[in-house]
């Protein structure tokens, strides 16, 4: 039997790791699950909400590390993971995405002589800007262990001198809790109390530091979503760290003046409702990377907010559209997609995102 520990960090590894555990608990014979749940994100609705959603079992361990600059939190974790790994003494440590949870973690097993699986790896963006880009790259060339989503993941790592061996096309884990999760969601309320279940309307995500902590950045997205508002309703559930920006650059009266209320700010959702929101809407737009994904698997018209991706097959097989954050460029894409007819060519999803990739991994890690 392996002992793994599973590590989640941030919000969108959740996602990624519920189907991982869920599949070593109904094969308790070869698996022995342990969930370490670092803290990275604290809020209670970006965390404790996921978990419930997700049928996540409670973590075993709970780090608490809270906020602070990419190298105290990075810092802070290596320090507090370190002694868990040491009293568990697992066969396995399991990462998932790249946050700051991932490479930390990673970086102490490598230290420790530990095996690390790295669930989606090889994903490159080619931005070295973006911190989640140094992580995944740096996660890669210590992880012992590399599972992909998609083949252009696999080009990456070989062309980054990694050796084949340790490189396994498994899937995106992402579309097993999508699959999974979709009947539940159909049991949430969140249209109506939106008051958007009868009726066209677009769902926004909006995160990164680039596009959140620049007054210009985040005031010209605001400016394109109030002209998208316009045309239909468009609901944006807030990240925490967006809403303090919008205030303190005083931006949230322009928006409610410029968009005529059409622009509806929320809260951010749990899991179920926030599937059950964006997978009726005609029109996503995000700086998220699982929703490139997510998106791609629904079939739903998906701007990214971006000048760049890590998913390029959601763009070359799926419904996934780079627009970067000039305002009329936004609204320029914006209106081509929701004028878009029924007969465009449906999208294709990417090889192995059919709900099994859980099991592919744990076959793998067992065979590795």
């Amino acid at each position: 039997m392996l002992k793994v520990i599973n590590v989640v960090g941030a919000r969108p590894n959740f996602m990624k790791v519920a189907p991982i555990v869920e599949a070593m608990r109904r094969r308790g014979r070869e698996f022995a699950p342990f969930v370490v749940h670092t803290g990275q994100h604290y809020d209670e609705q970006m965390s404790d909400a996921f978990f419930r959603d997700l049928g996540l079992p409670e973590p075993d361990v709970c780090l608490g590390v809270g906020s602070g600059s990419h190298a105290q939190q990075t810092a802070a974790l290596m320090q507090l993971f370190e002694p868990v790994v040491l009293r568990e003494k697992p066969d396995w440590v399991l990462v998932v995405g790249d946050v700051n949870s991932t490479l930390a973690c990673a970086l102490v097993c490598a230290k420790l002589l530990v095996k690390v699986a790295h669930v989606e790896a090889g994903l490159r963006s080619r931005d070295r800007t973006m911190p989640e880009e140094i992580n995944r790259l740096l996660t890669d060339q210590i992880a012992d262990l590399l599972l992909t989503p998609s083949r252009d993941a696999d080009a990456n790592l070989l062309a980054e001198g990694i050796p084949a061996k340790r490189i396994r096309l498994v899937g995106n884990v992402m579309i097993d809790s999508l699959f999974k999760q979709l009947e539940r969601a159909a049991g949430s309320k969140v249209r109506k109390e939106l008051g958007v279940d009868d009726k066209p309307y677009a769902v926004v995500t909006l995160h990164r530091p680039s596009n959140v902590d620049d007054a210009g950045v985040l005031r010209g997205i605001l400016s394109a979503l109030a002209q998208i508002g316009a045309r239909l309703p468009v609901v944006f559930p807030v990240h925490p760290r967006t809403r303090k920006n919008i205030y303190e650059f005083g931006l949230d009266e322009e928006l409610a003046h410029s968009g005529g209320g059409r622009v509806r700010l929320v809260e951010p959702l749990g899991y179920l409702d926030f599937l059950r929101l964006y997978s009726g809407a005609a029109l996503v737009l995000t700086d998220s990377g699982g929703i490139q994904e997510e998106t791609t698997a629904l079939g739903i018209p998906c701007l990214t907010l971006r000048e760049n991706t890590e998913r390029p097959v959601t763009v070359e097989l799926g419904t996934n559209r780079i627009v970067g954050t000039h305002p009329e460029r936004i609204v320029r894409a914006a209106t081509d997609a929701l004028e878009a007819t029924s007969t465009n060519t449906p999208p294709r999803v990417p090889p192995f995102w059919d709900g099994h990739t859980a099991d592919r991994i744990l076959d793998e890690m067992m065979n590795a």
